[in-house]
C-alpha cells in the first residue's frame, strides 16, 4: 500500500459513504413496507424482504475478506459496491414481492463487502493509534442509520415513492465509488491462481442453513421437522467446511486463527456484546413507545447518545491500545457494558425517557471500545497478509451473533406474552392486542383499565430480554478474566 500517495480524508469520506449506505438500506425497507405491501401484494412474504438481505450479507462477508487479502482491496471494495448498487436499482424496479426479494439478496450480496472492506483499508492507510478513531467515526454510520432511517424512508415514501429508498443509494453510491478509484492507491497483488471454490460452498451451506433454521424458528407455526433438517444441514456443512478447510492450500477462514487466544477473545467478546446490542437498538425504543408513550420520532432518539458516545470511546480505544494489554481493555469495556446492561434489566416500567440517555452515554462507550478495540487487535495479531480475513471474521461474528438473537429475543418475548396472558385470564388479553398497545396511534383503542396490566406483561417480556443479553456480556467477560492476553497492541 503506497500511503504516501493516498488521500485519507477523501477515501474515509468516500468509506463513510459506502457504509452509511448499507446500513441504512438494512432497516429504512421497514418505513416503506405497509407501503411496498399495499402495492406489490405479498404479505405472507414480507418478513423474507429484510431477512435475505441480511442473509446474503453475512454469507459473503467471510467471502469477500479472504478475495481483499488475495487480490487487494480497491477492486473487492469496488466490485461489492457495483453489485449493491445494481440491487438498490432493480429492487426499486421491481413489479412483485418474489421479484423484490431476489434483488434485495443481490443487493445483500454486495453489502457484504462494505464493512469489512472499509475497515480492512482503514487498517492499511492508518497507524494503530489513528486507526481506533477512524473506525468509530465509519462505524458510528450505523447508529446515526438507525435514527435517519424512520425519518428519510418516512418522508421518501411521503414524497415521492418507496422505489426511491432504493434508487436513492445510486448518486451516493457512484460518489462513493469514484472517490476510491481516484484518491486509493494500492499497490497490485498477485493473487492465487486457486480459490478454495468448496470451503466457500460449505461455508454457505453452514451459514444459510443455520439462519433459515433461526427464521423457521421464530415463525408462529413453528415447522419442527423442517427446522431439525435444516440444523442438521448447517452443522454437517461446518463439519464439513472445517475439515476442507484443515487441508486447504489457501483457505477462506484460516483456521490457526483461533489458537490465538487474543484472537479468539476478541471475536467472543464482540459477538456476545453484539446480541445485547441488537436488543438494545430494537427494543428500548420499543419500550420508549410502548410502554411510556412517546410518539415515534422521540422514541427512535433513546439510543443516539449511545451512538454520540461510540465515537468518543473509540477515541479511548485508541489511547488504550498503546498503553493497556488487550485484556486490560476488554475488562473495561465489557465491565462498563454489563453494569450498565444490568441497569437497563432491572429498570422499573415508566422509568424516565431521560434516564436511558444517561445509561446510553455509558452503553455508548463500552460499545465503541469494544468494537473498535476487537477490530484492531484482531488485525494487530495477524499476519499482515490475512488482515482481510481477520477483520471480516470479526464482521461475520458481529451479524451472526445479532442475527440469530433477534430471533432468539422474538421468541422470548412472544412466550413472555403468552405467560402474562395466561396470569390474567379476567382481562380476555391476546397478543394482537399488544400490536396495538406499542403504537401510540392505536393504544387509544384499548379499554383504559388493561393498559397499565399490559404494560407490565410487556416490561417482563423486555427483561427477560435484557437478562439473557447481559448474561451473555457476562459470560465474555468472565471468559476474558480466565486468559492471559499477550503484551500492548503494536
Amino acid at each position: 500500500m503506497e500511503k504516501e500517495k493516498t488521500n485519507k480524508g477523501m477515501v474515509t469520506f468516500a468509506l463513510f459513504i459506502a457504509t452509511f449506505l448499507s446500513a441504512i438500506e438494512g432497516t429504512i425497507v421497514s418505513t416503506a413496507m405497509p407501503t411496498i405491501v399495499g402495492e406489490l401484494q405479498g404479505i405472507s412474504l414480507m418478513n423474507w424482504v429484510f431477512s435475505i438481505f441480511l442473509m446474503t450479507s453475512t454469507l459473503t462477508t467471510p467471502i469477500y475478506g479472504k478475495l481483499a487479502d488475495n487480490i487487494g482491496r480497491k477492486p473487492i471494495f469496488i466490485s461489492g459496491l457495483i453489485i449493491f448498487l445494481a440491487g438498490s436499482v432493480l429492487s426499486g424496479l421491481s413489479a412483485s414481492m418474489p421479484q423484490l426479494i431476489f434483488w434485495r439478496a443481490i443487493q445483500g450480496i454486495g453489502a457484504g463487502a462494505v464493512l469489512p472492506i472499509s475497515n480492512t483499508i482503514i487498517a492499511d492507510i492508518y497507524p494503530p493509534e489513528k486507526r481506533a478513531q477512524i473506525m468509530g467515526i465509519n462505524n458510528s454510520a450505523w447508529g446515526i442509520a438507525s435514527v435517519a432511517a424512520p425519518l428519510l424512508g418516512g418522508l421518501i415514501v411521503d414524497n415521492f415513492s418507496w422505489r426511491w429508498i432504493f434508487f436513492i443509494n445510486l448518486p451516493f453510491g457512484v460518489l462513493s465509488m469514484i472517490l476510491i478509484v481516484v484518491f486509493l492507491k494500492e499497490n497490485a497483488r498477485a493473487g492465487h491462481s486457486r480459490l478454495d471454490i468448496w470451503g466457500i460452498v460449505w461455508l454457505s451451506v453452514s451459514i444459510s442453513g443455520l439462519l433459515y433454521g433461526v427464521e423457521l424458528i421464530n415463525k408462529t407455526t413453528i415447522n419442527w421437522m423442517a427446522t431439525v433438517v435444516v440444523f442438521a444441514v448447517a452443522m454437517i456443512g461446518l463439519i464439513l467446511f472445517i475439515r476442507q478447510e484443515k487441508r486447504a492450500a489457501d483457505p477462506i477462514i484460516l483456521l490457526d486463527l483461533f489458537k490465538n487466544p487474543t484472537f479468539a477473545i476478541q471475536n467472543f467478546a464482540v459477538g456476545m456484546m453484539s446480541v445485547f446490542l441488537i436488543a438494545f437498538d430494537v427494543y428500548i425504543p420499543s419500550w420508549t413507545q410502548g410502554i411510556l408513550g412517546l410518539p415515534a420520532t422521540l422514541a427512535g432518539f433513546a439510543t443516539t447518545p449511545s451512538s454520540f458516545f461510540w465515537i468518543i470511546g473509540s477515541f479511548f480505544a485508541g489511547k488504550m491500545l498503546s498503553r493497556l494489554k488487550p485484556q486490560k481493555i476488554l475488562m473495561i469495556s465489557m465491565g462498563l457494558l454489563v453494569v450498565g446492561g444490568t441497569v437497563v434489566a432491572l429498570l422499573p416500567a415508566n422509568v424516565s425517557f431521560y434516564v436511558f440517555l444517561f445509561i446510553g452515554i455509558f452503553l455508548g462507550l463500552g460499545f465503541g471500545i469494544t468494537v473498535t478495540g476487537s477490530t484492531i487487535i484482531s488485525q494487530s495479531v495477524v499476519a499482515p497478509e490475512h488482515i482481510g480475513m481477520a477483520t471480516s471474521f470479526n464482521t461475520l461474528i458481529r451479524s451472526l451473533s445479532q442475527s440469530i438473537f433477534i430471533s432468539i429475543f422474538g421468541i422470548v418475548m412472544n412466550q413472555s406474552l403468552l405467560h402474562g396472558i395466561s396470569q390474567h385470564p379476567e382481562a380476555h388479553l391476546n397478543v394482537d392486542m399488544f400490536n396495538k398497545m406499542i403504537n401510540p396511534h392505536t393504544v387509544d383503542e384499548l379499554p383504559n383499565k388493561l393498559v397499565p396490566v399490559m404494560h407490565n406483561i410487556y416490561h417482563s417480556g423486555l427483561q427477560n430480554i435484557f437478562i439473557i443479553a447481559v448474561v451473555c456480556m457476562a459470560l465474555a467477560f468472565i471468559y476474558n478474566l480466565k486468559h492471559q492476553d499477550q503484551g500492548v497492541v503494536q
